[in-house]
Order: structure tokens, then C-alpha cells, then sequence
């Protein structure tokens, strides 16, 4: 039970990651449905397909931290994982605020193109504007959600790794609700104040408002789960010896 309580409060801190993220398979492709996907005369990207670029992002940022961060902070460290679980999350997190920030610079820099040529629209922008924040949010996640599978699994009870499991699942589908919901009260503050930030049209919209309002959200939350991150007490792992009786002498070592 202590173990559990104690990880409450990283499972909230996680929560706006989470919230970042669900941000990619929903305005980012409605982003890139409306902007030029045109290669060459005739070919035309699907809108879903930039999210590759993000796949991409992710695997780079494991080889990366496997092979050349890892082996490099063990000498600087000491640590057998380079640096400790909460540490890699909170990297990841880093890359999330990144990636609202440069969102909110493309789409603004998207509306502009609009502004400037009408008859076009967003067309006057290519899919490929969208790269860097599809890229820089695969860096993320291949510290933070591979961080989150690797922590709840190992700070859970032995008996209860399959809660663990859950606990990490739970971050994602905690996280598209509260994005939700959070959406909504903005469309509702917004449009009291004057125009929604979410227009039918996003052309008509702002949604660089809305990453700034993520950007700061995510970096106030970074903030706090370093205060937390700090003050957490890892699980330890202790060795017992399990004595065989029919061979006296010799012991096997199980970690617990």
C-alpha cells in the first residue's frame, strides 16, 4: 500500500505529458488534412502519414539513449541505468514543452500564410511545416513513455505487475479525457470573451493559443514533478539467501 501511495503523485504529475501527446492524433492531423500535401504533380500524402515522422522521433531517441547516453552517464553516474527512471521521464517531458512551443510558431506562421493569400488558404503551407513538432515529440516519447513503462512496472509490489501495467495505460486514458475536457471549458471561456479559440474552420481558429496555453501548463507541471521526482523513495531491492537443505552449503540468491 505505501508503494502504491507513493506513486500517486507521479502518476498525476504525468498527466499533462499525456495530455501534450493526445494532441498529436487530433489537432496536429486536423493541422495537416487542410494544409498542401502534394508531392510532385500527382502525388498526395495521406493526412495521417506525418505521423511517421513521430515514430521516427521515438525510435531514434531509444537507439540514441541505449547506445550512446546510457553507456556514457554509467562512468559519469555510477548508475547501472545512466540515470534513474524519473529522471529519463522528466527529460521526456522537456521535449513535450518543446514541442507545444514550436507548434504554436507553425501555426501561427500557417494563419499568416492564410492572411496573405485567401484564395489558397492553408494550402499556401506544405504538410511538411509540421515535421519538427511530429519529431520533436517522438524524442519525447521515447523517454517519457518508455520511462512510464519501465517505472510502473518496476516500483509496483512483485505480486501486482499487472496493476503496474495498468497504471501506465491509465496515464494515456486519463490524459485524452482531461484534453477534452479541457477544450471545452477554453471553447467556453473563449467565445464568452469574444471569438473560441476552436472554430469549425481552423483557419478561423486559434489553436497556437491553445499550444501556449499547453506550453505553459506542461512547464508549470515540469516544475513540480522535479519537486516530487526529488523526494521520491525508490523501491529497494534487497538479496536474500534461500537455503537448500538437500545440498548444505550452498545457497541460490533470488532478488525480492
Amino acid at each position: 500500500m505505501k508503494l502504491i501511495i507513493n506513486m500517486i503523485p507521479i502518476w498525476v504529475f504525468t498527466i499533462p505529458f499525456g495530455i501534450s501527446v493526445a494532441q498529436t492524433s487530433t489537432f496536429f492531423i486536423k493541422q495537416s488534412a487542410i494544409m498542401n500535401r502534394k508531392i510532385g504533380e500527382r502525388f498526395e500524402l495521406p493526412p495521417a502519414s506525418i505521423f511517421t515522422v513521430a515514430a521516427l522521433g521515438m525510435i531514434i531517441s531509444v537507439a540514441i539513449y541505449d547506445k550512446i547516453l546510457v553507456p556514457m552517464l554509467r562512468k559519469i553516474n555510477q548508475n547501472e541505468r545512466g540515470i534513474n527512471i524519473l529522471q529519463r521521464i522528466g527529460f521526456g517531458m522537456f521535449f513535450t514543452i518543446i514541442t507545444m512551443i514550436v507548434a504554436a510558431l507553425i501555426e501561427k506562421k500557417r494563419l499568416e500564410d492564410v492572411e496573405k493569400d485567401p484564395s489558397k488558404g492553408s494550402l499556401s503551407t506544405s504538410i511538411f511545416w509540421l515535421a519538427p513538432q511530429f519529431l520533436i515529440i517522438g524524442f519525447g516519447d521515447g523517454f517519457t513513455l518508455v520511462g512510464l513503462q519501465e517505472y510502473f512496472y518496476d516500483q509496483v509490489p512483485e505480486s501486482m505487475r499487472s496493476l503496474g501495467i495498468a497504471f501506465y495505460l491509465s496515464v494515456i486514458g486519463a490524459a485524452n479525457f482531461i484534453s477534452s475536457m479541457l477544450i471545452t471549458i477554453v471553447d467556453h471561456i473563449t467565445k464568452k470573451n469574444g471569438k473560441s479559440w476552436f472554430g469549425k474552420d481552423l483557419n478561423s481558429s486559434r489553436l497556437d493559443k491553445f499550444y501556449w496555453l499547453l506550453a505553459a501548463i506542461t512547464t508549470v507541471n515540469l516544475f513540480l514533478f522535479v519537486f516530487f521526482a526529488r523526494r521520491y523513495s525508490y523501491k529497494n531491492v534487497q538479496k536474500v539467501a534461500v537455503i537448500d537443505d538437500s545440498c548444505k552449503g550452498k545457497s541460490d540468491y533470488a532478488e525480492v
